[in-house]
């Protein structure tokens, strides 16, 4: 290992001056770089996302947009092309802006801005917007910039995000007020063409079937009655000559007509209740007629008993009563079947006329319940409105404006100096270790053994004169002299007559990027 280490010590002699061109080339040329790149200045400003200061009383703003995605939105604008290029005009902040195109202006504009957004639970919401350029002026201007565009973006999005919400509900409530007219406007028109067979008018159609089949049963009894005593009448008749009445009173059409109201009455009441409007219409009709018919019985003369001698006068007279009385009872059963027919055809309609009845007004509750969601959620939107017009809702300020600064952000002058003395020291040690790894020559008695797998028994070392080590120091001082002289005049050169060594570093990175 000493060995080692001596021999790759004699050798470093060698290849010293390559070694000092090398590390002198990247130690110049760090020293030079790091005096010569511009100062460049940062400036940043801070804005707070506040919470709205007034409830809409919603409870929740399922309509707004997150913060965070406010903040993103608002970020993406604020790097949109046309936003970059107008502000790099207005400030003029690029150095060679007049010799660049549109596209390298908005990639160095967005270089050198810098948006971070910091968004969490329990914490505030910020945005700090950073700009570094040359000028610190117009630093701070780029930045202030930014700021106004942000808070104009903000109040415009929130604004218009509460108008479009407030429009999007007036639309939703006259949507819905037509639909419930439409709606209604069909269940009138049903109504109006099934009026005789809706579910509201089941228990009266039922109630007045019950009283017509009673009607015609009492008709049908009165009827056969009739006949009898027709019968009976004239068979007294034959076998006497006279004529007896017997049973009861005939009644006149107006004294019928009251017992049929007077049943339709109590059927009515116990069925409804006395308010009812169908029991008070049949109230008032009984009453009128029994006042009709005493007015009727005032009026008209005593009767007086029929003459005896005019026994077939008397007998022709009981027959066309009995015949009158029997055709009103057959025409009042045919009204009552025909009645009855219409009642069944009324009663078996009913249940399908429930079912679509109750389907129209669900479809009816349905629209009026999403009517008057509409119409909270109109009134909610108009307050958030009035909230962002008062600037009482939730908004972007200024916590931290930007401020012109006073020393230099970048570069790192003495970072950049020992990053290229680090350098030159790499490639000095990067060049002797590579020359020993590709130098494949015997040099040492460790090689022949190595190369040839055999030990020799001597081994002589290259035998030099005076004059030749004289020589060989000769050279070796001269050549280091020559590097330590050259390097540092050929990096002058380059940088006053080629090309300033920082514009020569940035297009060599920009190449290597």
């Amino acid at each position: 290992m000493i060995a080692d280490l001596r021999f790759y010590l004699k050798l470093l002699p060698r290849r010293l001056p390559v070694m000092i061109l090398l590390f002198l080339s990247a130690a110049t040329a760090g020293m030079i770089l790091s005096q010569r790149l511009p100062a460049m200045y940062t400036t940043s400003a801070t804005l707070l996302v506040e919470p709205p200061q007034i409830s809409d009383g919603s409870g929740q703003q399922e309509t707004q947009t997150p913060v965070s995605e406010q903040l993103q939105v608002i970020q993406q604008r604020l790097l949109t092309r046309a936003n970059l290029i107008n502000i790099a005009n207005e400030v003029r902040v690029l150095p060679e802006q007049g010799s660049m195109n549109p596209d390298e202006i908005v990639q160095a504009m967005s270089e050198a801005s810098n948006i971070q957004l910091t968004i969490g639970r329990d914490q505030a919401t910020l945005m700090r917007l950073g700009f570094t350029a040359h000028d610190p002026n117009k630093a701070a201007a780029v930045v202030n910039r930014y700021v106004d565009i942000a808070l104009e973006i903000s109040s415009a999005a929130t604004t218009s995000q509460a108008e479009d919400t407030l429009a999007f509900y007036e639309q939703e409530v006259q949507r819905y007020s037509d639909e419930l007219d439409q709606q209604s406007s069909r269940i009138a028109a049903f109504k109006r063409e099934n009026a005789d067979a809706l579910p509201e008018n089941l228990d009266y159609n039922q109630t007045r079937q019950s009283l017509l089949q009673e009607r015609v049963s009492r008709a049908e009894r009165e009827l056969d009655s009739l006949a009898t005593q027709r019968t009976n009448i004239m068979r007294v008749f034959e076998a006497t000559g006279s004529i007896t009445t017997q049973g009861p009173p005939l009644l006149s059409n107006e004294e019928r007509l009251l017992q049929e109201l007077e049943g339709e009455l109590s059927i009515a009441r116990s069925v409804y209740s006395p308010s009812n409007p169908r029991v008070r219409n049949l109230e008032s009709q009984v009453a009128a007629l029994k006042a009709r018919i005493e007015e009727t019985a005032l009026a008209a003369p005593e009767a007086r008993p029929a003459p005896l001698t005019a026994q077939t006068t008397a007998l022709e007279i009981s027959l066309a009563e009995i015949d009158s009385r029997a055709g009103t009872l057959r025409q009042e059963i045919a009204d009552a079947n025909e009645e009855l027919l219409s009642l069944r055809s009324s009663i078996e309609r009913t249940p399908a006329n429930g079912i679509v009845l109750g389907g129209l007004e669900r479809e009816q509750e349905n629209i009026q319940n999403l009517y008057n969601a509409s119409v909270g959620r109109l009134a909610q939107a108009q307050t958030s409105l009035n909230i962002v017009a008062a600037a009482k809702g939730e908004r972007i300020t200024v916590l931290e404006a930007a401020s012109v600064p006073n020393e230099p952000s970048s570069p790192n002058r003495t970072k950049i100096a020992l990053i290229g003395i680090g350098a030159g020291i790499g490639l000095a040690g990067g060049f002797f270790f590579l020359l020993e790894f590709l130098n494949q020559t015997v040099r040492r008695p460790g090689d022949i053994v190595k190369k040839l797998e055999i030990a020799p028994l001597a081994t002589i070392p290259r035998i030099e004169t005076i004059t030749q080590k004289r020589l060989r120091r000769g050279l070796l001082i001269g050549a280091s002299l020559v590097v330590l002289a050259s390097v540092p005049a050929t990096l002058w050169a380059i940088d006053t007559y080629v090309m300033p060594l920082d514009l020569l570093f940035e297009k060599v990175k920009d190449r290597l990027t």
